[in-house]
């Protein structure tokens, strides 16, 4: 095995200055292991993905069967396969009855690229609005509506015809009108902090988009799979989007996202052009397969029944003077502090003794926590001493 920094540092292409560096040679439930046998509790689920833990045996029964059968066999939308078929089945039956119809590709970033051409192709309109401090990927045209300019100045020219309000303002929604294609929101903002928005926004929103034929995109690449203790984020609001986007947590581990709408508006991706729409590796049927079990593993364990009870347990133990302010919806966290050395000393020495947190983004004076939706109440309460240990060092 080659855990060598050297080509880690020098082979690999780097994301920051500043990489993490766990060297990881295995992982279990809510651990990772380092080639050294230390443990790591993963208090992040590899940024929201492994929600129900990592390596769950049901989806690994899943892959493997799979694996038995076949890998990828035809790009997108040309074959009959059944763990995309059952996957699309069983997606769309905890969905309203509007979003019918799911779309599989590869990432969230890949869903929220297609859910915006979607909406554009079905309006006949260009504008997009989006969120201040809003995040929604990396490639071009969901970097366009992410509202963090640092990370966006480098690389414009961007798409146009891009407008960003406030969220959870309720002021801003008059900037929506009959001019305006989409409007693509995170239902719980992510990487500006965990930020929910209150349900009469919500509900203004929804109405607004509704008056202007605007299609409203809610993106739940991060809040969505049972992350807030409900399937989808959306649920709280009483409210429901024109076009979901989902990630992260969908594929138990492996890279799958979706972009889900009804089956009368999928349909404008087909025609004029054909393929309006099209991904060789999209709706992997190993990815597939493993989504699937994911899914069954929430519905069978009763995992949505637990996120709130466990998401209190933890706020509770993580009381310290030092915290400025805690957000949470389920099990979805944001520490706040006085400033960002403070925030590093303590992902910095919680790595140290063996708890994994993380920093936002765009928010860098709060740290993260989104563990496994499976985490036990022994394993909060050791993580949590660890992380109370890590603000009293700071």
């Amino acid at each position: 095995m080659d855990f060598s920094h050297d080509v880690f540092i020098h082979r690999l292409a780097q994301t920051s200055a500043n990489p993490f560096l766990l060297s990881i040679e295995r992982a279990e439930g809510v651990y990772l292991y380092s080639p050294d046998g230390n443990a790591y509790m993963d208090m992040i689920s590899g940024i929201g993905v492994s929600a129900i833990g990592h390596r769950h045996p049901h989806v690994i029964k899943a892959i493997k069967e799979q694996l038995d059968k076949h890998l990828h066999v035809m790009v997108y939308g040309e074959y009959i396969q059944s763990p995309s078929n059952r996957l699309a089945a069983k997606l769309t039956a905890l969905l309203p009855r509007h979003l019918n119809c799911a779309y599989f590709v590869n990432s969230g970033t890949e869903a929220n690229e297609a859910a915006l051409k979607l909406a554009k192709r079905v309006t006949g309109r260009t504008e997009i609005i989006s969120f201040r401090k809003s995040y929604h990927g990396s490639t071009h045209g969901s970097l366009s509506v992410s509202g963090n300019e640092v990370k966006k100045q480098a690389f414009r020219p961007l798409l146009p015809h891009v407008r960003f309000i406030t969220f959870n303002n309720p002021d801003d929604l008059k900037h929506i009108t009959t001019q305006t294609a989409c409007v693509i929101m995170e239902t719980i903002q992510g990487d500006a902090g965990v930020r929910v928005p209150d349900k009469t926004y919500m509900q203004a929103l929804r109405k607004r988009c509704t008056e202007t034929g605007t299609l409203l995109i809610l993106d739940e690449i991060q809040c969505g799979m049972g992350r807030t203790g409900k399937w989808f984020a959306f649920e709280h609001f009483d409210i429901a989007p024109d076009i979901l986007t989902i990630a992260k947590a969908f594929g138990g581990g492996l890279p799958i996202g979706a972009f889900i709408s009804s089956e009368e508006y999928m349909h404008e991706l087909t025609h004029n052009p054909m393929l309006g729409h099209i991904t060789t590796f999209g709706g992997n049927p190993v990815c597939c397969a493993s989504a699937l079990a994911t899914l069954e593993v929430i519905e069978t364990e009763k995992l949505l029944e637990q996120v709130e009870g466990k998401g209190r347990l933890i706020e509770t133990l993580l009381q310290h003077p030092k915290i400025k302010a805690i957000r949470r919806i389920g099990m979805l966290f944001a520490f706040d502090f006085e400033n960002d050395e403070m925030v590093n000393r303590i992902v910095n020495y919680a790595k140290e003794h063996g708890v994994i947190c993380y920093w936002f983004l765009s928010h860098p004076h709060s740290f993260r926590i989104a563990p496994p939706l499976t985490i036990t109440e022994l394993e909060i309460r050791k993580a949590c001493q660890a992380i109370l240990q890590a603000i009293d060092h700071a």
